[in-house]
């Protein structure tokens, strides 16, 4: 039996500020408390900006435009100023269905000369089988408030395509030195997140084109084994790099456990052998601290938080904030902001939103915009409240 870390009224209410759900945390004020509070009580306001049909993932382009992916297979751009939505024609064909379907949406590092877009979507495969892919495209916009890919190409696919249509993660993040850094969740299979020939489970490391680096460290493995950079994972949604290059990455745990994870080389986070959640059957799984050899998380919820959605924020609209983590939570229904020192990680507030939070992006004035999952979405955007008064 796990014990909780949430206390029950905690996990009810969803305090607005220190609702603490990490093992290694403790309760603080929010640092934002001294601002001019909103009526009820965040320190930021949502306005409202336009709805998507179960949209999964937003990227900003240069001129301020947003990119948003559509689970049934859509790529929408939308003018932010005007709020006239557009669509973006011959993107990849999706196997839409339980959590599959249209994924991830990233400019690579060099968008601004080569105008290569990154998608991630679930693809069919033989018979009753699936699996995530990674495609890139040259993206051409056109006068009407559309545009279209060129040159689509697949680099990147899960191996094997297996059954079912749950946990395909399939996040995209670039890190400075331009690799290409992919979440491959173990498509709820289990042992294939420990199997050195399968790339579910993992993350996966690649140069931008969806070559191996030579660095990598199972290169000397070959095969798939090749691409990994970290094991053991389950259904990995979040990637994002801190200011000092380091990558943190959260993933749902089974029944109980969700973790944020600072992924190091090489390293193996356990999954099926340990997890601080059990199986959805009610089958115990050991804990982190039954087996050491194995990385444990910075930070896990039980209750759940069902995280989605990640970035560590660097704008300067919210200069409180500078450095901190914010995810959006499913069935918590909420915006949780993590602190970090070094290392360590702390949820330090948990922001009530009503709604499932599915993405959650900085625009370029370093406002929070989110993403609504499900039908008739909201992209909300968030900024400070206007000063108090004096």
């Amino acid at each position: 039996m796990k014990h909780s870390l949430l206390t029950a009224a905690c996990s009810a209410a969803f305090l607005l500020t220190g609702c603490n759900g990490a093992s290694n945390a403790t309760q603080s004020g929010d640092d934002a408390a001294a601002q001019a509070q909103p009526a009820d009580g965040k320190p930021f306001v949502a306005t409202e900006v336009a709805t998507f049909d179960e949209p999964w993932a937003m990227t900003f382009l240069p001129d301020g435009r947003l990119l948003v992916t559509e689970k049934e297979g859509k790529l929408k751009l939308l003018d932010t100023a005007s709020k006239r939505v557009g669509e973006i024609s011959g993107v990849p064909e999706v196997d839409y269905g339980g959590q599959g379907g249209f994924g991830d949406v990233v400019l690579h590092p060099k968008f601004a000369s080569n105008g290569l877009v990154y998608l991630s979507y679930a693809e069919k495969g033989d018979g009753d089988t699936r699996g995530g892919a990674v495609a890139r495209g040259k993206l051409t916009l056109d006068k009407n408030g559309g545009g279209a890919l060129s040159g689509v190409k697949v680099i990147w696919r899960q191996v094997p395509k297996v059954s079912g249509r749950g946990h395909y993660g399939h996040r995209i993040a670039f890190d400075k030195d331009g690799k290409l850094w992919i979440s491959s969740s173990e498509r709820q299979k289990f042992d294939p997140a420990q199997d050195m020939k399968s790339n579910l489970g993992k993350i996966v490391r690649l140069n931008d084109d969806g070559s191996v680096p030579a660095d990598n460290p199972f290169a000397d493995q070959g095969g798939v084994a090749a691409q990994v950079w970290s094991l053991g994972h389950r259904n990995a949604l979040g990637l994002a790099f801190d200011a000092q290059g380091r990558l943190w990455e959260h993933e749902m745990g089974p029944k109980g456990g969700d973790e944020l994870n600072l992924i190091e080389r090489g390293s193996n986070y356990g999954y099926p052998i340990v997890s601080n959640g059990d199986h959805y059957d009610g089958r115990d799984i050991p804990d982190h601290d039954t087996r050491p050899e194995f990385n444990a998380p910075e930070v896990f919820w039980n209750p759940v938080i069902s995280p989605a959605g990640f970035i560590i924020y660097s704008g300067d609209l919210f200069p409180d904030w500078k450095g901190d983590g914010f995810i959006g939570g499913l069935s918590s229904q909420a915006l949780i902001r993590i602190e970090f020192d070094g290392v360590k990680a702390r949820e330090a507030a948990r922001y009530d939103m009503g709604k499932r939070i599915r993405e959650v992006e900085q625009g370029p004035d370093g406002a929070i915009w989110l993403l609504e999952d499900e039908g008739g979405a909201r992209l909300l955007k968030l900024t400070p409240p206007a000063p108090a008064k004096t």
